[in-house]
């Protein structure tokens, strides 16, 4: 999809919120970060086990489809927005090489240490190009149009406010390039949501218990329900400034992934 073609639903699909209601949003949007960011401080010790287990490791190939479609290559600088514990950056890493820079960014201070202790423990050259920043993704500490690349792993859809991760994502790309983003994918297709649903109830749900963290992966499904579809997420895209955009199916339709283009 491009800017061109957004007017047609622009009436039905208006992300955009008016000032008075992003000011009556702000402090609701305040206490529900600092209620997310606990849930993944406390998930941080076990997560990289449980995407193991849960995705039977397809989880990797899902995130090294997400990085070669950001376009980083070597000498790229790259940004791998709510990092977590790292799969993405070091993936990127890998790709810019020594002569590139890659900043892994995630609000947990948790995940921040795993993803750097796991940097520390492995000895290829290249991984000596990530740094680690934590912060918030609505509000990032970086300068208008400087990153050659942006991935985003799993993390959209636990942003608050979506449309403002977007214009974020945005502002710190360089004209031209583009940012990866994958997350699950909420399909339209019913058999596919009652799919992804049974999985959530019968496994996910199940197994997260057996590590005692059955309340903080009951959440998924919802989130999953109040996320956009793949359309939606081309629209959301475009409406914050991107020139193109174009999501992908991955996983049978369970994952996908958003790919804009500044």
């Amino acid at each position: 999809m491009t800017s061109s073609s957004l007017s047609s639903l622009l009436p039905q699909l208006s992300f955009a919120p008016s000032v008075a209601a992003r000011r009556r949003q702000r402090q609701q949007i305040i206490m529900a970060s600092g209620d997310r960011q606990a849930l993944f401080n406390r998930i941080a010790p076990v997560y990289d086990n449980l995407n193991d287990l849960l995705s039977l490791g397809q989880h990797r190939i899902w995130k090294r489809m997400a990085v070669d479609w950001s376009g980083a290559k070597e000498g790229s600088n790259a940004l791998d927005l709510c990092c977590g514990s790292g799969d993405l950056a070091f993936l990127l890493s890998q790709k810019v090489g020594l002569n590139g820079q890659v900043t892994g960014f995630d609000f947990s201070r948790q995940q921040l240490d795993i993803a750097s202790s796991r940097q520390k423990l492995h000895s290829k050259a290249c991984y000596r190009n990530l740094i680690w920043v934590e912060g918030d993704a609505l509000d990032l500490p970086f300068s208008d149009c400087y990153f050659d690349a942006i991935t985003m792993g799993y993390g959209l859809r636990n942003v608050i406010d979506k449309y403002m991760a977007l214009k974020e994502v945005y502002r710190v790309l360089k004209p031209g390039s583009k940012a990866s983003i994958l997350d699950f994918n909420k399909s339209t297709d019913e058999f596919k949501t009652s799919i992804q649903g049974w999985m959530i109830d019968n496994i996910v749900v199940p197994v997260a218990a057996s590590y005692g963290l059955s309340e903080e992966y009951q959440y998924l499904k919802t989130s999953i329900q109040k996320f956009y579809t793949g359309e939606e997420l081309e629209c959301l895209a475009l409406e914050a400034g991107f020139l193109s955009a174009k999501h992908f199916e991955v996983g049978g339709g369970l994952m996908g992934n958003l790919v804009a283009t500044r």
